[in-house]
């Protein structure tokens, strides 16, 4: 039986995240004087990191990249402040706003059509989701809530569905700050959580060879990896950063209530479609998180 907080942020994932890969934003952001999408993984088209760093963090307003690094957390933020700073030269942050979310919907469109089946009871249910979600300690989430609605069914339930995204995002940063452990640290105990050889999935976030190198040497020391591997300890505290997050999102499960089941299953249909369509790629942290022995 699974974790429902895990459940529904895996069902979502694909969802709300298929912005980070649309064809539709990257050409959006290519009018704007960004890069083209600059490869592809499979059928799914990757982001242009000045663009992804702008257009992910323009919700937070117009600031400088010191701001959006602090947001993502994970990311070095040597590589994010001078791609923000340049970003900005381009474009400004209610200009990029918008294109993202045009893409966003656009590509939603394209795979899933105007209404999509569940449509009207998944908007429903979204909503409920988001009621009463507190904004403290949740940057991006904040920065979410004071985006307006984009105005259809489809694109407003993209929109609650980001918002859902980021606050687990956020608490998750919150959960792994306060146990003790830094961007470097929580990316490589969290390749071993999700069964992945260390360093492999770290490097998205552009750290070096010597930031890696000193991030292993302190979990070593700590006592949480031997071997390249898990000790029992690490495991445990590993868990523990998920376990702190899904607390934090309990009070979206408590507003579900008996519904998020049914939420679970209309979203996991359409993120089904967007994977299937390549505006995804076909499986994802969310997605090991979900198949860990929680025994």
């Amino acid at each position: 039986m699974g974790i429902p907080a895990r459940d529904l942020a895996a069902a979502l994932e694909p969802f709300a995240g298929q912005v980070y890969f649309s064809p539709e934003c990257h050409e959006n952001y290519s009018s704007l004087g960004f890069r083209a999408s600059p490869a592809k993984m499979g059928d799914v088209a990757l982001p242009d990191g000045p663009a992804y760093f702008c257009s992910r963090g323009s919700v937070l307003g117009q600031v400088p990249g010191e701001v959006v690094s602090a947001a993502f957390g994970v990311f070095n933020p040597a590589v994010v402040v001078p791609a923000v700073a340049h970003g900005w030269t381009l474009t400004d942050a209610a200009t990029i706003e918008r294109a993202r979310t045009d893409g966003a919907v656009g590509q939603l469109r394209r795979i899933l059509g105007d209404e999509p089946e569940g449509l009207v009871r998944a908007l429903d249910l979204l909503h409920e989701a988001n009621t009463g979600l507190r904004p403290e300690g949740h940057a991006l989430f904040a920065g979410l809530l004071s985006q307006e609605l984009p105005g259809s069914a489809l694109g407003d339930s993209w929109r609650l569905a980001d918002r859902l995204r980021e606050y687990r995002g956020d608490s998750h940063i919150a959960a792994w700050v306060s146990s003790g452990f830094d961007a470097t640290e929580i990316g490589l105990i969290s390749e071993l959580y999700w069964g992945l050889p260390m360093r492999t999935y770290v490097r998205s976030r552009a750290w070096s060879a010597e930031d890696l190198d000193a991030a292993e040497a302190r979990l070593v020391e700590r006592g949480l990896i031997a071997d390249g591997a898990f000790t029992d300890q690490g495991r445990a505290a590993r868990e523990r950063v998920e376990i702190l997050t899904d607390r934090a999102c309990q009070p979206i499960v408590d507003n579900l209530g008996p519904h998020r089941g049914e939420l679970v299953r209309i979203l996991s249909g359409w993120s089904a479609a967007i994977r299937e369509a390549g505006g995804y790629p076909r499986s994802g942290p969310h997605d090991l998180a979900k198949l860990v022995n929680h025994d």
